[in-house]
């Protein structure tokens, strides 16, 4: 079962990565795109802007989620690391309850967002619901309280649990 919940969460996070990352791609895409029809065809275009809020809020949910997992957060840890081993423990310990506490707000308060927004377009897409563009926050929130449990239970992820292995390995 633990060789199983750590691919998964394995897996969990390369989808994090992909997507945040095809999200940052489209940014720098759709950006370009602005200012080029602003300043080159003076004819403004009025999607790429709200598209590229939508693609933040997907990037920045989903990139967290990753971010978290590998510790690539920030983090003020100079005062932790004056301390003894075991209160350090336990200060770690709290920081990651604290996270499961924020991560159970995400899901809740991100559902209920989604839900009371559900029903509302916006203006320069029609077709897509305000609660669709929200729904990053409580499948991140999942996400991150998935990674916080793996955590917990199984302690941090090695650092070679998720590797391109069919990369070259440059020294």
């Amino acid at each position: 079962m633990i060789p199983t919940y750590r691919k998964a969460m394995d897996a969990l996070y390369l989808g994090c990565v992909l997507i945040a990352g095809t999200a940052l791609v489209l940014i720098s895409a759709v950006i370009p795109w602005a200012v080029y029809t602003r300043y080159v065809l003076n004819r403004a275009a009025s999607w790429p802007e709200p598209m590229a809020v939508l693609l933040t809020i997907v990037l920045t949910f989903f990139g967290a989620a990753a971010c978290y997992r590998r510790r690539l957060h920030m983090n003020v840890s100079f005062f932790v690391a004056m301390l003894p081993e075991r209160l350090r423990r336990i200060v770690d310990l709290i920081a990651e309850l604290l996270m499961a506490l924020f991560a159970v707000f995400m899901v809740i308060w991100g559902t209920k967002l989604v839900e009371a927004t559900w029903h509302n377009t916006i203006a320069d897409f029609p077709a897509l619901s305000v609660g669709v563009t929200y729904l990053p926050i409580p499948a991140a929130g999942v996400i991150t309280l998935l990674f916080v449990i793996e955590r917990l239970w199984l302690g941090e992820p090695p650092p070679t649990s998720f590797t391109f292995r069919d990369q070259p390995q440059i020294d």
